[in-house]
């Protein structure tokens, strides 16, 4: 007979972990709604600073907060921020910088909806940046996966519309200089402190935004200062949320929930912009979607497949 102690014990850890688990999806789409505010803010505000005035207003933004968090770590600040790669952190944040540039510019000129279903391709360039970077080597399934969502990001920007043009083309190239912001994050998470990653990404960044501030400097009205505080408050949010997500639940349970984005885009376009997302926008964010739900299965399954090992 089974032990009633034991069997308690069980499911009280199975319903500790559904909770875990439940727990982490909650943070990560309060993460990326955090985003899709600070997105929506952006494009808002196009209409009367310059985008790359307002990267640096995000970056500054972020900084502020993170002085603030700074402090509040007391004696523990030196050693926390301690790190052995400044370069990579560096470069790590001129590639964020120049990924939201790009998007913020972008949004200038497109809706939200089409924006963010291009910018669903970041997942993919990882895979081709990861050749290259990290040694990996890509199978056939992974090729297909990446055709398969650049293939959806025709279908969004349907060539011979108003909307193939080479603004349609920034979201792209923002996804690909994010996917590299993200490879620079895996080469970092082995050495380096989670608080001296953010930090430096915030300083880092705001050091690469005020590069092109002499050149775009537009005096911003006395609000769009707590705009900007408000949106790096945002950002760090959004930050410390989805590394709590990955804490309680496993990355490869958590990835579809990042496509849940072009549903808060779609939703933050029709209702402060007026933007409904066209059939086009809907069908090619799900190809794109498809592709990278194809790739982490695939890869769920070859990690499931190499824990077995060879049978004896």
């Amino acid at each position: 007979m089974l032990d009633g102690n034991k069997v308690s014990i069980v499911g009280r850890g199975t319903v500790q972990e559904q909770k875990r688990t439940q727990a982490g999806i909650l943070f990560l789409l309060g993460a990326i709604g955090f985003i899709t505010v600070v997105d929506t803010a952006a494009k808002y505000m196009t209409a009367a600073l310059p985008p790359l005035e307002l990267v640096w207003g995000y970056f500054l933004g972020i900084f502020v907060c993170l002085v603030g968090l700074g402090a509040s770590k007391g004696g523990r600040l030196p050693r926390l921020l301690t790190t052995r790669r400044p370069l990579l952190h560096f470069g790590r944040s001129g590639l964020l910088v120049l990924s939201i540039s790009l998007l913020f510019v972008a949004l200038k000129y497109m809706s939200l909806a089409d924006a963010t279903a291009i910018s669903f391709t970041s997942p993919l360039f990882i895979t081709l940046l990861a050749i290259p970077i990290l040694g990996e080597r890509v199978d056939r399934a992974r090729w297909l996966a990446v055709f398969a969502g650049l293939c959806g990001v025709l279908v969004v920007v349907r060539p011979g519309s108003g909307l193939a043009t080479w603004i349609s083309l920034l979201p792209l190239l923002g996804a690909l200089s994010f996917a590299g912001f993200q490879i620079s994050t895996r080469l970092l998470a082995n050495t380096e402190t989670t608080f001296a990653i953010l930090f430096y990404t915030g300083a880092g960044g705001l050091a690469w935004s005020s590069l092109a501030l002499p050149f775009v400097w537009s005096m911003p009205e006395p609000v769009y200062w707590l705009v900007f505080l408000i949106q790096g408050a945002l950002g760090v949010g959004a930050h410390l949320c989805m590394i709590k997500a990955f804490e309680l639940a496993e990355a490869s349970l958590l990835a579809p929930f990042n496509y849940s984005k072009i549903i808060w885009a779609a939703a933050a376009g029709y209702l402060v912009f007026g933007d409904r997302p066209s059939l086009n926008t809907i069908a090619g964010a799900m190809i794109i979607a498809l592709a990278g739900l194809f790739m982490m299965l695939h890869e769920r399954r070859n990690n499931r497949t190499a824990g077995r090992g060879p049978r004896p």
